[in-house]
């Protein structure tokens, strides 16, 4: 693959319209309340009795609020119809400012919504968006390797992969946001219940960076390409419109760029699931190979032929990054074990990508493609 830099490519002109930039602070107890404040701003035509509110519970790190406006003219107790416009709103969760550039996820949103690849954003406010509604369902374990759905999920992604971004870089996200997240560990965490449990299972923080280390520099002799990647793509931050046929990511909270294989790795590990994770359903092989070469069509685009070598080349790049995505996402959660208030074991989550992690090492970086 020749491409090497998030600079390369073709730009797309075009501006977008002004995002409102709001003080309101919503309280995580009360969304809807704070859902109604931030509609008389960019919403003030609406009624108040014509919206209804819909709480979103697919998250793990924000709280989502979907906000329809009815037609006016619509009767109590004759069904729900169709709304007039739909506004969607998501409240951070408590601390993630430590873990996000909120400034760079409002341009990554509006970079992307330029290509025609993201929601409009409408305003941000002091801890949240505000963005157009995307119709269609989130992916599920049972959805992500259908054959109507994976396709477009792969083409998609290879189209996001030739983005240009407004800031040209080849630095890749990874080893700097693994940084990050290591530095904010806790040495001990604030529940002593916790604490046990995390210190059980992983080692210690200096360890991690050492271990870490030693497999971001096996990982970059597969001389993966640093491109515009969207870093957590998990199955709900995919919306499926069947009616047309299209693919919608949202929450670009981690974009930026990064190694094209990371991303990938990052979504077949997604498979598994988060309420219930069953890496089970980690893509085998002969899947891999069919979304591979289905990517590779559309990143390379024509009259470029895609080789055996060009997919088998990338398999192995995948499943190897696939090890550092279980390894970040395991720091990941122990941040969250210390600071979020949602209703979520983000422990149990942590040690068990921590874990797969520790099975899947040997395995993976013992895969050779045939130009090595």
């Amino acid at each position: 693959m020749s491409r090497s830099s998030t600079c390369e490519g073709s730009t797309v002109n075009g501006d977008t319209k002004s995002v409102q930039r709001l003080t309101v602070v919503v309280s995580e107890q009360a969304v809807v309340k704070g859902a109604t404040e931030i509609l008389k701003v960019i919403r003030p035509d609406w009624g108040h009795d014509n919206v209804r509110f819909k709480l979103f519970t697919d998250g793990i790190t924000n709280k989502l609020v979907g906000c329809f406006k009815l037609p006016s003219d619509s009767e109590p107790g004759a069904g729900t119809p169709e709304p007039e416009d739909v506004v969607l709103i998501r409240v951070y969760g408590n601390k993630t400012d430590l873990l996000i550039d909120r400034r760079k996820e409002t341009e990554n949103i509006q970079l992307l919504h330029r290509y025609g690849y993201a929601p409009a954003l409408y305003a941000t406010f002091a801890n949240g968006l505000a963005y157009e509604y995307v119709p269609g369902v989130t992916l599920t374990p049972d959805t992500c390797t259908d054959d109507a759905v994976w396709p477009l999920v792969a083409r998609r992604m290879a189209q996001m992969h030739k983005v240009v971004p407004d800031e040209c870089t080849d630095r890749p996200a990874l080893p700097a946001k693994l940084d990050q997240f290591l530095r904010l560990v806790p040495e001990r965490f604030a529940d002593p219940l916790k604490d046990e449990r995390v210190w059980k299972v992983f080692p210690s923080v200096v360890q991690l960076r050492e271990e870490f280390d030693a497999l971001y520099r096996r990982l970059l002799k597969t001389d993966s390409p640093v491109v515009f990647c969207h870093n957590d793509l998990l199955l709900g931050n995919v919306i499926y419109d069947a009616a047309r046929s299209r693919v919608t990511f949202i929450d670009y909270e981690y974009a930026g760029p990064n190694h094209q294989a990371f991303d990938i790795g990052n979504h077949f590990t997604e498979f598994a699931g988060i309420d219930e994770i069953d890496y089970g359903r980690y893509p085998g092989r002969d899947f891999q190979l069919r979304w591979l070469r289905a990517y590779l069509q559309e990143y390379l685009g024509e009259p470029a032929t895609v080789t055996e070598a060009a997919v088998q080349r990338l398999y192995v790049q995948v499943n190897q990054y696939a090890l550092a995505s279980h390894f970040l996402w395991a720091i990941w959660a122990l941040i969250q074990a210390e600071h979020s208030t949602i209703d979520f074991d983000f422990v149990q989550f942590g040690a068990t990508r921590f874990l797969e992690y520790r099975k899947r090492k040997d395995e993976f970086l013992a895969l050779r493609s045939e130009d090595d």
